[in-house]
């Protein structure tokens, strides 16, 4: 028995190295530096990237066990979906997946007590580290041919928090929003209200409670935003694992503009 787990967490370890190594070798490494600070990040281009036509743009916050230094733990949610030959044909797109350091946080998010219960300022204007990021969005839209119409960002848990932030510090900038399973103060809504939304989380979430997304969701559409929200019945704190299974979120996501 002992020795049955032991080789099948040897097969699982190596196929899941199998798997980055897989995306690594399409996403590129950059970094980022400003005023002795600096960020990691992946770059994955269109495989044929044509200077003279115009692409979409998509920025992935990853979650908090994803933080650090080595520009390649981010990657290991929701970026297979993206090199996968089916999306490469169909959506040749620019997409980009920063690091979070060990010690940052997308998001001004402060877990009060309880991990259940978190506290955001109504106004969350000054966060160092979407400096950097903003700072990378912005040295890609001027390398590439980037489609100003069709410029997008999401994350999950700690980079769905990010989400609602990156997108109340740039009301104008993005098409489309997708949350996952994060959070924000609902006092945001009518700044956030521009882009295409899509908010989703799992009913049995024990890290982030449902009710954050609930919450966005109510005021968003009270602030007549175009928003669609789902929720997963029985479902823990993975939900992206649903959302990256439905077949309709990449077409909904690639379809917006403004």
């Amino acid at each position: 028995m002992y020795f049955s787990l032991k080789l099948n967490c040897s097969v699982f370890s190596y196929l899941f190295c199998l798997m980055l190594f897989s995306q690594n070798s399409v996403f590129k490494y950059q970094t980022y530096q400003d005023k002795g600070k600096e960020m990691g990040y992946r770059i994955l281009l269109p495989k044929k990237y044509d200077e003279n036509k115009k692409y979409p743009l998509l920025l992935f916050l990853h979650g908090a066990g994803e933080r650090g230094n080595d520009n390649n733990l981010q990657l290991t949610h929701g970026s297979n979906q993206f090199v996968s030959k089916t999306f490469r044909q169909n959506y040749p797109s620019i997409i980009i997946f920063p690091q979070c350091p060990k010690d940052g946080y997308w998001a001004s998010a402060t877990p009060v007590n309880d991990p259940l219960k978190f506290s955001y300022p109504k106004k969350p204007k000054e966060n160092a580290i979407l400096d950097l990021v903003e700072g990378i969005l912005k040295t890609v839209r001027k390398e590439y041919s980037i489609d100003k119409k069709k410029i997008y960002v999401g994350g999950l848990s700690m980079g769905g928090m990010g989400t609602y932030e990156i997108v109340y510090r740039n009301p104008r900038l993005f098409a489309a929003a997708f949350a996952i399973c994060g959070g924000a103060n609902p006092k945001i809504a009518r700044k956030i209200r521009r882009p295409s939304w899509r908010i989703d989380h799992g009913d049995a979430d024990t890290v982030v409670p449902i009710k954050l997304s609930e919450s966005m969701a109510t005021s968003l559409e009270n602030q007549k935003a175009n928003v669609e929200f789902n929720t997963y019945k029985g479902v823990y704190h993975n939900s992206w694992d649903n959302v990256f299974a439905d077949v309709s979120f990449l077409p909904w996501l690639f379809s917006q503009k403004k």
